[in-house]
């Protein structure tokens, strides 16, 4: 039964029967929008992803570059010195050194991904096929020990025709080893390397269905990363963003796309001086992903830099420089992940997460707080800006920046509170309520 729609004074000239044939006509596009662009899920995503050759890791390798991270930061002058050298006001650094510290010393890597491609190179069919069954059985025994970070899977070789079946193989094996010691972890990460048709994520689609049939798994249950690798997955031949049709031919699968710094400069013919995040080859090929994902619910990561924190005093200190500045453009650009290459670029990477969302927490938490209580203030938001409130102060929650105990003297609402706001279909009006 149609609710009675008050009285108004003036009188309403579009017919019923209009309005049934705009509710009928647009059926098909209103369940498109809600299957096809659901908004954020509240998964947490990781401010980073650390990648090392496969046959590298050991179960204790995220608490080596913890260690490591830090005695670097001690040899060269202490974490506060570091931000300092890093341009951060004095007030800030008091903040944000002792975070990043206990970050170092508690949760050094938030998500590690294996890699059996480029870091790991062409080696015997036996050798990979030991390793990928040797690391994934540690990788089980981290898990079961409670010391495995948040985030972990692997990137094996791409579904290019010469290493297909070596990748898919590993794959396998990899995923069969951690089922021998028990269920998947929910942290799993599969990382699909140089992809540049939707055909590719089809087949990845069936390669995924195909296992989960086989191992006795829920169907949809393996998830993977796209790596933006190629131009041809940004512009196809025939003219087309290949990346949006690549998205949403993963069928609900595609968790994120990772830009590929390396690969993809070198495809347009950017000479190696000059490959960097901050190319302008890079930002369009970004700004296309960005695109690609708003409203999906899929994440985004920035790529890598290749300049290490190694040899002279002064060669660390210009690559922290330059890393954390790589980072802050990209957290600016509202890509809120990226690739670090060595413990090195952990305090960096930190540095200028914790630095982002604490200098801008009190002028966060004043807006939504006077949103929420809808009284006045110096800026008219609204709910989409509420949303984007939100969405800054639970990111900043999630990675340690900031503590439960100051959003909660700050802003009436709980973390899980910011998270439900966060998400586009959220009700915030009745959050504002609950939260009054």
């Amino acid at each position: 039964m149609t609710a009675a729609r008050p009285a108004v004074p003036v009188p309403i000239r579009l017919p019923e029967e209009v309005l049934a044939q705009v509710d009928e006509r647009l059926t098909a596009t209103d369940a498109l929008l809600a299957r096809v662009y659901p908004g954020e899920d509240g998964r947490r995503q990781p401010v980073h992803t650390v990648y090392v050759p496969a046959d590298q890791y050991t179960t204790d390798l995220p608490h080596q570059w913890g260690s490591q991270a830090a005695a670097l930061v001690d040899q060269h002058g202490g974490i506060e010195w570091l931000c300092a050298e890093l341009g951060l006001p004095d007030d800030l650094a008091g903040q944000v050194a002792p975070k990043v510290t206990a970050k170092l010393d508690r949760e050094p890597i938030e998500d590690l991904r294996l890699d059996f491609e480029d870091g790991y190179g062409a080696r015997p069919d036996e050798v990979e096929d030991a390793d990928a069954v040797r690391v994934a059985g540690d990788l089980a025994k981290a898990i079961g020990e409670g010391i495995a970070p948040a985030f972990v899977g692997l990137r094996f070789k791409c579904l290019e025709e010469p290493n297909r079946r070596r990748g898919l193989r590993t794959l396998d094996l990899f995923l069969s080893t951690l089922l021998e010691a028990g269920p998947l972890p929910d942290g799993l990460q599969i990382t699909l390397p140089k992809v540049s048709t939707a055909s590719q994520v089809e087949a990845m689609v069936d390669v995924c269905t195909a296992y989960e049939t086989a191992a006795g798994l829920s169907p949809g249950r393996l998830r993977f990363e796209i790596q933006v690798e190629t131009p041809p997955l940004i512009l196809s031949a025939d003219g087309r963003a290949e990346i949006a049709l690549a998205l949403h031919a993963g069928d609900g699968r595609v968790t994120s796309l990772h830009y590929g710094t390396y690969d993809y400069s070198a495809s347009l013919g950017v000479s190696a001086a000059y490959q960097s995040l901050a190319h302008p080859a890079a930002d369009y090929a970004k700004e296309v992903m960005q695109a690609a994902v708003a409203g999906t619910g899929v994440h985004l990561s920035d790529g890598s830099t290749n300049v290490l924190p190694i040899g002279s005093a002064d060669q660390v200190r210009d690559a922290w420089r330059l890393h954390h500045s790589l980072v802050r453009r990209s957290l600016e650009r509202a890509y809120y992940q990226g690739w670090d290459m060595h413990f090195g670029h952990l305090p960096t990477r930190f540095v200028a997460n914790f630095a982002f969302y604490r200098e801008g927490f009190t002028r966060a938490t004043e807006r939504l707080s006077a949103y929420l209580s809808k009284s006045e203030s110096g800026v008219l938001d609204e709910p989409a800006t509420a949303r984007a409130l939100a969405r800054y102060l639970h990111r900043g929650y999630s990675c340690g920046a900031l503590d439960d105990a100051e959003l909660q003297a700050a802003v009436p609402l709980t973390a899980d509170q910011l998270a439900e706001l966060s998400r586009p279909k959220s009700d915030t009006d009745n959050i504002a309520i609950r939260s009054g």
